[in-house]
């Protein structure tokens, strides 16, 4: 499995949208600008994470995105699976044999486990958390 530019880069513009809760509409133009990304391509993305109702437009003058749902609803495999497809590890595996349809099975519901249970506020606490550890000096 390989997660392209489109997961990768979705993820970006829902994890500053989760960074930006209570704040207001987020333009693509500030994401793409902080995070130093093409504007269009992030265009080219918004438009199906908002049709499975991921992120909601806000229209006018200070318009922009926000998240439809709390962060901690959201899990990274909503996001992939709305922009990269199906998650899958081999295409076909119906010529291989039995154990090693089994350890593509298994490889594929571990990655789909980690996907469908790690959430965007998930992501903002490991943030802060790394954070929190790069602060530290050891001396020896």
């Amino acid at each position: 499995m390989k997660i392209t530019t489109k997961g990768r880069y979705g993820l970006t513009i829902t994890l500053e949208l989760a960074r930006q809760i209570g704040t207001g509409p987020t333009s693509l133009r500030s994401i793409a600008e902080k995070k130093n990304l093409s504007e269009h391509y992030l265009e080219q993305l918004i438009g199906p994470l908002r049709n499975a109702g991921i992120v909601k437009s806000i229209r006018g003058a200070h318009g922009g995105y926000i998240l439809n749902a709390d962060p901690s609803e959201i899990t990274a495999g909503d996001i992939i699976r709305t922009l990269e497809g199906p998650i899958v590890l081999v295409e076909s595996m119906e010529d291989e044999e039995a154990a090693q349809r089994e350890l593509w099975t298994i490889m594929r519901d571990a990655v789909r486990n980690v996907l469908d249970n790690t959430t965007l506020a998930d992501l903002l606490a490991n943030e802060s958390k790394s954070e929190l550890d790069d602060g530290y000096m050891f001396y020896i």
